[in-house]
């Protein structure tokens, strides 16, 4: 029996941190003091949780971190998850998300391994802008070669995500429009949310898709392109037909979210926003067969949140912050 939860929403993609460490300090993620809080796993852990999970209907894996690319042997991990069949008989559709740093000396060796598509997270295209947001000198130009190689080898299509502060690089909103149809990428902004280490969110830092909309229209207009109902965002192209931007939603999407997270120390998340997590790799360490880890997933996403509550008075921020969750 393929994996649903009590709302009906099919379960189709798994997000596997597989390690708690970064080599940036982004100052919407981290508070600039603390490291990694949570340990990582042997990779054939992962890929066991992986190939139970793919048995029960995942068809759509993406790595993430912190930054994945710090861990040795993830070329080997995407290779060994390249060799699993999903039930529906096609290929496991495999992503990673990074921010670029290591990518352009691994892109060909990512694909040639499996990996079909790379998501770069990148907040600015001014380097000295870049390198306030990160707190990292001179790596505008590692992540810049390594979208670059991402392309070149194939790793299509290839994804920019800019999460988006007002008062801090809001005004990269058109540049950002020019870099997507210069560099041929696609471009998604990403509205802040409360899931930094220092729990200074407000509603007011957030820059929403209509003011994006609006401001890129300055610049070109946009043209809205359909979307697949458990998709993340509305995507636009230029009406010219070059480039891509694809614009965050302001509301919740969560009436047709598809999507669970393994953290880099082995728990099951059904929701960013979840108050609490499941402990899988616990359940693998006291000797659960594949079918009792099937049965406890089975159990856990039945009971998969209905939606967040974002903006709401009864909204309780996630039990983890977004780099120990993986983006």
């Amino acid at each position: 029996m393929l994996l649903s939860d009590k709302f009906g929403r099919a379960i189709t993609d798994l997000r596997i941190s597989v390690t708690d460490r970064c080599n940036y300090k982004c100052v919407y993620c981290r508070t600039g003091n603390e490291g990694a809080l949570y340990g990582d796993l042997p990779f054939a852990d992962y890929l066991r949780m992986a190939r139970v999970l793919v048995g029960l209907g995942i068809q759509k894996v993406r790595i993430t971190g912190g930054e994945p690319l710090l861990r040795k042997g993830v070329v080997d991990f995407v290779r060994e998850l390249a060799a699993l069949h999903p039930a529906s008989g096609e290929e496991l559709d495999i992503a990673l998300t990074t921010n670029g740093h290591l990518l352009a000396d691994m892109a060909q060796r990512l694909k040639d391994a499996g990996l079909r598509r790379v998501t770069v997270s990148m907040d600015a295209v001014d380097p000295a802008r870049f390198a306030r947001i990160t707190r990292v000198r001179d790596g505008y130009d590692n992540v810049l070669a390594g979208i670059r190689a991402a392309r070149r080898v194939g790793l299509w299509p290839v994804k920019v995500n800019c999460v988006l502060m007002r008062g801090f690089n809001e005004d990269q909103i058109i540049p950002f429009g020019r870099f997507a149809r210069e560099e041929g990428v696609a471009v998604r902004f990403i509205e802040f949310m409360p899931l930094e280490e220092d729990r200074v969110w407000s509603p007011n830092t957030v820059v929403t898709l209509d003011e994006i909309i609006r401001r890129m229209a300055e610049y070109r207009p946009l043209v809205e392109i359909p979307h697949a109902r458990s998709e993340t965002a509305r995507r636009y192209r230029f009406e010219d037909g070059i480039g891509e931007i694809i614009a965050p939603v302001s509301h919740p999407f969560c009436g047709h979210c598809s999507r669970i997270r393994i953290t880099s120390d082995g728990k099951i998340r059904t929701c960013l926003f979840s108050v609490w997590d499941h402990d899988l790799h616990g359940r693998m360490r006291r000797g659960a067969s594949d079918g009792e880890l099937a049965e406890f997933i089975r159990e856990i996403v039945q009971n998969k949140e209905e939606r967040h509550h974002i903006g709401e008075p009864d909204f309780i921020p996630a039990s983890r912050t977004m780099v120990h969750i993986g983006g």
